[in-house]
This record gives structure tokens, sequence and C-alpha cells, in this order.
């Protein structure tokens, strides 16, 4: 993970706490014929470099889960391997935790781990304890079930249970009980594991989960910043109500509405054009036909600097519109990194135009209705792939000299846009 993150976009909502189940180190070997030890070597290797990432990002803390209460089940050698590399890498870390103000905690058991090791991570801790600025946990010989009888065998040896034990006084007898951020709010797990294994598990009641398909030798820098934006456009309720406005379109009305945008932009027609995307502003959004009409002006400038291909002056004049557009909808978005996502997804509808491959295209459209309507890339999904198809119907249609075949097309494209509002309204409602 040697490359230099990209910032984070204006407004992007960073967690205070991720965690990360590393997954798939051996895997990523086999796969490379290397032997399994070379996938621990690798990913100890770049998990210094996660966490200053993380840092970077303004994370406040990092836990790593290195060594589950289940791993002793594996080979003597491997466990061998690792014990000694976690005590490597608390010695190459503990310096950098020192430099950067980083409060190492060690999550588990230290009884059964090799006392060599447990003397340093009871060294780190100890040297590390007066740091405030970042939080590092090592879960090493840990498990969420055998966290929570710890804590119920500590509060057994009190003699008698506490009076007004409850979900505020128990945590204080967990692992995490002297961080200011003991509950992740994200969890990034590598490998396309789905699943959290009881990592944390009093703690991730509501954490947000993240499943990389990449193995853990595999992560960079960017991916995490890209988990992060997901993070950001989820909506969190805590079982209480949304805040976030509600969509109430018709997923007919709007998409005839936009394949008349589309006609209208393909015949160069600028009046007929203004209608329309008035029309579908109104509907979309709920707008004042006043209010539809000043933004849909704005939108039609950047179509004729689409038209030219005047990339920066597309992405300042959608800018504009999203500006107007978030005033009078109380929608939470950011105006100029909805901009900036739409006219990504411009760009690359047009670089793919006449390409069957429209995975680029598919993720362009994720971000953006993800950042305009704060849902996650894996709830965009659907209404991204029929975006996707719908967009590629409007260029047959636009290609084919034949009237009956072009009519065709638009029927498709149309049809293929009401799947895709459908599938709108079921996320945003």
């Amino acid at each position: 993970m040697r490359e230099k993150p990209l910032p984070l976009p204006e407004g992007t909502l960073v967690p205070n706490h991720i965690a990360f189940i590393p997954d798939g180190n051996r895997r990523w070997a086999r796969a490379r014929g290397l032997p399994a030890f070379e996938g621990h070597r690798r990913g100890f290797d770049l998990t210094p470099a996660l966490a200053k990432a993380c840092r970077s990002f303004g994370v406040h803390t990092v836990t790593v889960w290195a060594f589950s209460t289940e791993n002793w089940d594996r080979s003597k050698e491997e466990i061998a391997f690792l014990m000694k590399k976690y005590g490597d890498f608390l010695d190459q870390h503990l310096k950098e935790a020192k430099k950067d103000k980083v409060r190492i905690f060690h999550l588990g058991r230290k009884d059964r781990i090799p006392p060599s090791l447990a003397k340093k991570l009871i060294q780190a801790e100890e040297e590390t304890k007066s740091n405030s600025k970042y939080v590092l946990n090592v879960a090493l010989d840990y498990g969420g079930r055998d966290d929570i009888l710890r804590a119920i065998r500590k509060i057994s040896e009190k003699g008698n249970m506490p009076q007004g034990l409850d979900e505020e006084t128990f945590p204080l007898y967990l692992d995490t009980s002297a961080q200011p951020y003991p509950y992740p709010d994200l969890l990034i797990r590598t490998s396309a594991e789905q699943r959290f294994s009881g990592l944390l598990a009093w703690q991730m009641a509501y954490t947000e989960l993240y499943w990389l398909p990449d193995h853990f030798p595999e992560i960079t820098a960017e991916k995490i910043r890209e988990a992060i934006i997901d993070f950001s456009r989820r909506r969190r309720r805590f079982g209480g109500n949304d805040l976030v406005p509600r969509v109430r379109f018709d997923p007919g009305k709007v998409a005839a509405l936009e394949i008349g945008c589309l006609k209208a932009h393909n015949e160069n027609d600028h009046k007929k054009l203004l209608d329309y995307l008035t029309g579908w502003l109104r509907e979309l959004y709920d707008l004042k036909p006043e209010d539809a009409l000043k933004i849909a002006k704005i939108m039609v400038a950047a179509a004729e600097y689409h038209n030219k291909r005047d990339w920066e002056k597309v992405a300042k004049t959608l800018g504009d519109a999203y500006k107007l557009l978030k005033e009078e909808t109380g929608y939470v978005f950011t105006p100029e990194v909805a901009a900036e996502l739409e006219t990504n997804w411009w760009r690359i509808h047009d670089e793919l135009e006449n390409s069957l491959d429209k995975e680029r295209l598919e993720k362009a459209l994720r971000d953006f209705y993800g950042e305009i309507y704060r849902q996650s890339e894996l709830q965009c999904r659907r209404l991204a792939h029929f975006k996707a198809i719908a967009t590629f119907e409007h260029d047959l249609a636009e290609k084919d000299g034949k009237k009956e075949e072009q009519n065709r097309h638009w029927k498709n494209a149309e049809e293929y846009l009401v799947k895709c509002y459908q599938a709108l309204r079921e996320i945003a409602s």
C-alpha cells in the first residue's frame, strides 16, 4: 500500500472506528503459486500502512483482527510463524505509534499466547497509554463470545451481580471499556467473506458492513477510501426514523419525461429539451414549477458544454444546478461531489459508447445515485444496472437509421428506465 490516497470529498462523514477482518492471505498466495506463509508475510507488511491510511482519512480507532480464538486449530508451524510475525509487527509499529500519538490496545487473552509475545503486548500498551490522538486495537486470541464470557466472569468475581447492570454498565467489563469509540462504525472484511464471525460481538450491533472481493494482500488506501465514502452515504437510523426526504415520483412518468429529454437533445431542439427537463425535475424531485425551470436552464447549459466536451465547465455548471436543487429539496448530498460524479459518468459513457463493456459505467452510476440519495453501492446496483442498459438502448436508437428499429430501441430504453426508477423508489422511499 504505497500510493498516497486522494483526499475524501468535502462533506464526507468519516467513521470514528473501522474494524478489519483481514481474510485471504493464504488464498492470495496459493492463487499465485506461493507458499501460504508468503501471503501472511504480505499481509503483515501492509498492515501498518493500512492503519496509517485510516489515520490520514481522519479515522480515530482502527481494529485489526489478527488471530481468533478459533485459529488455534491451524497447524503448529503456521501458528508459530504467526506468533513470531505478531511480535515483529509490534516491534515495528510501536515506534510509529509513539510518533503519531497512537494508543495500542490488545483485545483478547494473554494466557495462551507465547509469554514473549504477551510481554510485548503489555509493553506496547504501557508505553502508549498516555497517547490519545488515535487508537489501534490488536485483536489477538480474540473472540466476541469469549470477550462477553470474560466480562461476566469479571462481574461474578465481585461476588454479587452489580445493582442496575444494564446496556450502559455491562460494556465497562469488555476489552474495549477504556476507549472513546468502542463501537465500530464500519467493518471491512476482505476476500468476499460475508459474515462478522463474532468480532466485537457486543459492540457491533449497529456496525455498517462492507465486503471487499479482494484478498487482504490486495487492499489499498484507495479501496479504504471507497469504503469510507460508501459508509458516508448510508442512512443510519439506529431503529428510529429516517430524516432524509422521501421520494414520491411516478416511475413511468419520470421515465417518459427522460426519454423526451433524450430525444429533444438528439434533435437539438432547445425549447423542447427545456420543457421536458423542467417536467422531469418537477416529477422526480417534487419541485415547484419556477424552481424546476430555473434548475433546468442551468442543466441545459451543462448539456451544451457536454456537446463540446468541455468537462471542466460541465462540472462547474452542474455544481450550480445541484446547489439550487439541494436548497429546494433538503437532500443531504454535496453539490460539488454530485456534479463531479455526474460529469464522470457522462465522460465514461462517451468513452464506452461503442462498447458492450458497461462495468465502468455502472460503477459511475452507482456512485452518482449513492451520493444524491445517500444509499450504499450495494443498494444502488440494481437501478444503476437498468440505467446502463437503458443508456445502451438509447445509443442504439441514435445510431440505427431505420425508423422501425429506432422506435424499438426507444421503447426498450423507456422500459428499462421504468425499472431503474422503480428500483430507486424502493430504496429511497
